[in-house]
C-alpha cells in the first residue's frame, strides 16, 4: 500500500505526470522510498520492549524480513525501468529473473565452496574476508551485469552465507567494521548529499505529508492482511503499527535515487523525518498498549486456513 501511496502524493503537490516521464519515475520512486520496513530497528524495539520472542514480535520481524526482499525486488524494476537507457519494464524483469537464475546457480556453489572454506578454516579471519568479498563480488555482479540494484546482490550474498556453521563468528567479525568503518562513512554519506538549504515551505509541506502517508498506508495495508489472516483487530493493529518503522533501507533506496537523478537531495529530509517519526511513535505504541504477549506453541497461532 506505501508503494500505491506515493504517486498520488507526489501528484498532489506538483501535477500529474505522463506514463515514462521523468516526473512518472520520481513519483513512483517516492513510493518505494515508502515501501521497506527497517528490521534492524524493529528488532531493537521489540528486544527492548521485551516482545522480541512474543507470538506478535515474530510475526512483526518476519513480515518486516518479506517486506524488506519486496522492496529490493521494486527498487530493481523502477531503477531499471527509470534508466533512461531505454531499457523497457519487460527487460528490466527479464534481467531481474536472469539475475536471480544466476544468483541460485552461483548461490549453491558458494555455498559448498563456503562450507569447505569453513571447515578447513573454523573462526579465523580469512573466512571473513572471503565472505565480505563474495558480498562485494555479488554487489558488482547485479550492478555491472544485470543493471539492478547493488545492494540485491548483497542480499543475496547475505542469504548465502548465513547457512554456514561459522555465520554467528562472521556476522560479529563484520559488525565490528560495520560500527568502525561502513556506518560512519554511510551516514556522512547522506549528510553530505542532504540539501537543507532548498527546504521552502512547500518542501516542508511535503516532507510533512510524505511521513503521515508513508506511516499512515504502512499500518492500513499491513493491518488488513493480518485482519485476512485471522488476527483479531487489536493484534491487527499492533502488527501494523509494528511494520511502519523506516530505516536505513529507506536510505540506501533514496541514495541510489539521487544517483540515478530520478529523487532531488532536498527529498533526503523527508526521510531522514520519516525514520525519526516513525521510530519514536512506534516505540510510544508498543509501550502504551503493552500486554503480556505468551503465545508460543503452535496450537496459539490464529487458523489461516
Amino acid at each position: 500500500m506505501p508503494l500505491a501511496g506515493g504517486p498520488p502524493l507526489y501528484i498532489l503537490f506538483y501535477a500529474f505526470a505522463a506514463v515514462g516521464s521523468t516526473d512518472f519515475y520520481r513519483a513512483l520512486f517516492i513510493g518505494t522510498i515508502m515501501t521497506a520496513t527497517s528490521v534492524s530497528i524493529t528488532v531493537a524495539t521489540l528486544q527492548e520492549l521485551g516482545k522480541l520472542k512474543s507470538f506478535l514480535g515474530t510475526t512483526i520481524v518476519s513480515a518486516a524480513v518479506i517486506d524488506d526482499v519486496i522492496g529490493i525486488v521494486v527498487l530493481t524494476c523502477v531503477l531499471g525501468a527509470s534508466s533512461g537507457t531505454g531499457t523497457g519494464l519487460g527487460k528490466v524483469l527479464i534481467n531481474t529473473v536472469l539475475f536471480f537464475a544466476t544468483a541460485v546457480g552461483v548461490g549453491v556453489v558458494a555455498h559448498f565452496a563456503m562450507t569447505w572454506l569453513d571447515k578447513r578454516n573454523p573462526h579465523t579471519q580469512r573466512i571473513t574476508i572471503v565472505s565480505m568479498a563474495f558480498c562485494f563480488a555479488m554487489a558488482y555482479i547485479a550492478e555491472e551485469y544485470f543493471g539492478i540494484a547493488d545492494i540485491t546482490g548483497a542480499y543475496i550474498a547475505g542469504i548465502v552465507l548465513c547457512t554456514m556453521d561459522d555465520a554467528p563468528y562472521v556476522e560479529r567479525r563484520v559488525d565490528i567494521s560495520n560500527y568502525i568503518i561502513f556506518a560512519p562513512i554511510f551516514f556522512a554519506s547522506i549528510g553530505l548529499k542532504t540539501d537543507i538549504s532548498g527546504l521552502t515551505p512547500e518542501i516542508f509541506l511535503f516532507c510533512v505529508c510524505f511521513v503521515i502517508v508513508a506511516l499512515i498506508t504502512k499500518i492500513i495495508g499491513c493491518g488488513l492482511a493480518a485482519k485476512i489472516c485471522r488476527f483479531n483487530w487489536g493484534d491487527s493493529l499492533k502488527i501494523g503499527v509494528g511494520m511502519m518503522t523506516r530505516g536505513e533501507v529507506a536510505l540506501i533506496v533514496a541514495q541510489k535515487g539521487l544517483e540515478v537523478g530520478v529523487v532531488d537531495s532536498v527529498y533526503f529530509t523527508a526521510v531522514i523525518l520519516l525514520i525519526v517519526v516513525s521510530s519514536v511513535a512506534k516505540s510510544m505504541s508498543f509501550a502504551m498498549t503493552s500486554e503480556p504477549d505468551t503465545r508460543e506453541s503452535r496450537e496459539d497461532f490464529p487458523a489461516l486456513v
